[in-house]
């Protein structure tokens, strides 16, 4: 595998929170895995396990205490906060469980925001209305969210998500306000963007069903990739992935 296949490297990644003066909280203790592009991959753990402090580092919001952060290329571990920004809104799309949107402008005003913020003026309306078209919602371009389902408007969430073509596309918990319904068609929907546009994608869930129907699972146990899990097969320990 060349490293131009690899999305992700996490080499020993380590976040220490200090609380105080002598109060330290590792919240992620050495956790080292990599992710293929175009891959399905879900990250799971209990509350506390680290999972959205990986998460948060995974999406540049946040820089690890100690290891290395490859993303697309990209040494990311040691930017400082602009840097990160800027690679945030170039190489991550983000969906969350709160959907996010702006109340009071449209669909296609929502989704064209991360262009704005990349400066990308030529063309922005109609990459955002293509990205629109691309998750079914062509038809409400110009409806706002208060005017959508919540299906409808985490559907508006995940083109937001892809219209600057991210190295990676990151949902935390993007079923967990939908019902049933609502929720396995949003899935569907990351799961066929995953394969027919080779988008990467990495879903941080409780759920055990939605974490299923990914490619493979990471267990996050007290700050440390406990196993993966390939689907259609049992749990491999942490140094015997074929992805590793």
């Amino acid at each position: 595998m060349s490293d131009h296949d690899i999305v992700i490297q996490a080499r020993d990644l380590h976040k220490i929170y200090r609380l105080g003066r002598n109060v330290e909280v590792h919240a992620l203790r050495g956790i080292s895995f990599q992710v293929q592009r175009g891959e399905a991959l879900a990250i799971m753990g209990p509350s506390g396990s680290g999972k959205s402090t990986l998460m948060n580092l995974l999406g540049c919001l946040d820089k690890p205490t100690r290891g290395e952060y490859i993303l697309d290329g990209q040494p990311v571990s040691e930017l400082d906060d602009d840097q990160l920004a800027v690679i945030r809104n170039r190489k991550v799309g983000f969906v969350f469980q709160a959907f996010n949107l702006l109340p009071r402008v449209s669909a296609l005003e929502n989704v064209m925001l991360p262009l704005r913020y990349a400066g990308v003026l030529r063309g922005a309306a109609a990459k955002a209305r293509a990205a629109l078209e691309a998750v079914g919602l062509g038809d409400r371009l110009h409806h706002k969210p208060n005017e959508l389902s919540g299906g409808q408007q985490q559907r508006v969430a995940i083109a937001r998500a892809l219209v600057n073509e991210p190295a990676i596309i990151l949902a935390d918990e993007p079923t967990g306000n939908l019902d049933t319904r609502s929720g396995q068609e949003v899935m569907e929907l990351l799961l066929r963007l995953n394969r027919e546009q080779g988008t990467t994608l990495i879903i941080v869930t409780h759920d055990p069903e939605v974490a299923a129907q990914t490619q493979r699972i990471l267990h996050i146990r007290d700050g440390r990739l406990h196993h993966e899990e390939i689907r259609g097969a049992g749990p491999a320990p942490t140094g015997g992935s074929p992805h590793a």
